[in-house]
């Protein structure tokens, strides 16, 4: 096939296939996407030559990719990771570097291979735990948020880590160290300023034009994030960093949930090119010499990061199993170190062989924790015996933190569309003790709700991704006050495919929209307007008896 268009369509119909057969196999279908780019590449039967437009496409899927994890990381869930996330986040990072650097030494490997792929052993795939926690309905559980805040630091030390290793950029003027930090520190106040004003001034009033419509909030948050990526990388940091930073200053406007989640599909669908093109490049004649070495560095990753991680928490207090179900997360590498790995071969830090020797990692430990994950508990029964090391006596924190749990105030329920009914619904449940929080995608009225002190969400009640975000589980009331019977239909529909189990309350405008909610299940089902007319018929007519009596 000679017609891009033609060979496009060829690959997503093989990617589509791939992906259904990996997909029952309980795999990520990220390792379909590179096995489909091994196929069709050079490597395998050469279906493809539109090289140059699928790793544009790739370019573009790494930086909606950063920028998405920038816009998870607004300040106030920063200032409140905790010590647990950060101190095994930080001591995982630096037991994989120091322990993987010594053995890649050991394995005959050069000094910046030894380094690239040291650190690169260190980053854990945030898209692909979040994926399995959500799945398994664990990212409420002690354990997954503790994992998904250390997570968070490793997201944030790849792209120190990338901003470090393009100061070192081949060419630089001074590559000592000193000269590396001083760079990366001029050039990292210059953007932090730059980055505040916007923040402050700029950003959030864009932000709220941009989010009148939902399509042109989407059609912003793509554009911000690849301006950024371009600028990053002009200014002389990644266009990783770039995005990444681009996420990160839109971050703490209350539209990021709604961004986030509109830009979950298209940003599994450009990183479906990232990996075959990853695939494609595959230098097959490098990777026979590297499957010992890689052999190695997987067990090394499956058996050390998880054993590090149950050794800090156990320090910290924490009981064996959230110590072992947390540092199940850990036991792979990400799609951010084959990123990372593939900017230093950009930058001439290394060459193809290091890339090959982290992609096989990848593709191991990615395969092998997959399973661990989906299995923990029946591995947890059977190796409980071996795990008291790493449990003290009286685990103390875990049980301070069951204790801020049972005090906590989860939402006892969510109210859905916050119009001049749903918002008044919504203060009365506060006022009469009710935990309530509201979800609207009118950012007028959530910004005037939130200025009356009132908890509300800005985002789309019929997106699955973003319910995924509400602390749904918690929640024993779901109510909606939409006013279209079709609104209702695709928020049922989505609270189902996030598996909600509570109780759905519904307001309907009239007797078919009623019939419809009850017919799907909502109870009670309350009626605005026959409600208001028999409360105002009592108020009259006791108005009216008593100037009877008095008259």
């Amino acid at each position: 096939m000679h017609n891009a268009f033609e060979q496009f369509a060829l690959l997503l119909l093989i990617c589509a296939l791939a992906g259904a057969l990996f997909v029952r196999l309980r795999q990520p279908v990220l390792i379909a996407y590179i096995v489909v780019g091994i196929a069709v590449g050079p490597a395998g039967f050469g279906l493809v030559s539109a090289h140059d437009q699928v790793d544009l496409l790739a370019q573009v899927g790494v930086a909606v990719l950063l920028f998405a994890v920038g816009l998870k990381l607004d300040l106030h869930h920063i200032r409140h990771i905790g010590p647990v996330a950060l101190a095994t986040g930080l001591g995982q990072l630096a037991f994989t570097i120091v322990i993987g650097f010594a053995l890649l030494l050991a394995l005959g490997k050069g000094l910046m291979d030894a380094i690239y792929v040291a650190v690169a052993l260190t980053f854990s795939s945030t898209i692909i735990i979040v994926k399995l926690l959500s799945d398994k309905r664990e990212l409420d559980s002690l354990h997954g948020r503790i994992a998904v805040g250390f997570l968070i630091v490793q997201d944030l030390a790849v792209v120190v880590a990338m901003m470090a290793m393009s100061a070192l950029r081949s060419g630089a003027g001074d590559a000592s160290p000193a000269g590396v930090a001083l760079s990366l520190a001029w050039r990292v106040a210059v953007a932090a300023a730059a980055l505040a004003v916007l923040m402050r001034w700029v950003l959030p009033a864009v932000v709220a034009a941009m989010a009148r419509s939902q399509e042109l909030l989407l059609v912003f948050a793509v554009a911000w994030g690849v301006a950024l990526a371009a600028l990053g990388e002009w200014a002389g940091f990644s266009k990783e960093a770039g995005a990444f930073l681009a996420g990160f200053s839109l971050a703490s406007t209350p539209y990021r949930e709604a961004m986030n989640a509109r830009l979950t599909g298209l940003r599994d669908f450009l990183l479906l090119f990232f990996f075959i093109d990853l695939g494609a490049r595959l230098d097959f004649s490098t990777l026979g010499a590297e499957l010992g070495t890689a052999a190695v560095l997987s067990l090394f990753v499956l058996i050390g990061n998880p054993l590090i991680v149950m050794g800090i928490m156990g320090v910290m207090g924490y009981r064996k199993r959230t110590g072992f179900l947390a540092g199940l997360t850990v036991a792979q590498i990400s799609e951010f170190s084959i990123v990372f790995v593939a900017m230093g071969i950009t930058l001439g830090h290394v060459g193809v062989p290091a890339l090959g020797l982290t992609t096989l990692v990848g593709l191991v430990t990615i395969t092998a924790s997959t399973y661990m994950i989906l299995y923990s508990q029946p591995l947890y029964e059977r190796l409980a015996p071996w795990l008291g090391v790493f449990e003290r006596r009286r685990p103390w924190r875990e049980l301070a933190a069951e204790a801020r749990d049972d005090d906590g105030r989860p939402p006892q329920a969510v109210v859905f569309g916050l119009g001049r009914y749903g918002s008044r619904l919504l203060r009365q449940l506060r006022d009469a003790g009710v935990h309530a929080l509201g979800v609207d995608f009118d950012p007028e009225a959530v910004r005037e709700l939130r200025a009356q002190g009132l908890p509300v969400e800005f985002g789309d009640g019929e997106d699955p991704q973003f319910l995924e975000t509400l602390p749904l589980a918690r929640s024993p009331w779901v109510i909606t006050t939409l006013p279209q019977w079709e609104s209702n239909r695709a928020l049922l529909h989505a609270l189902q495919s996030v598996h909600y189990r509570g109780r759905v309350a519904g307001a309907a405008r009239d007797a078919l929209h009623a019939r419809l909610l009850a017919e799907a299940g909502v109870a009670p089902v309350l009626n605005p307007f026959d409600d208001a007319a028999d409360h105002a018929a009592r108020h009259l007519a006791q108005a009216i008896r008593q100037e009877e009596t008095t008259s």
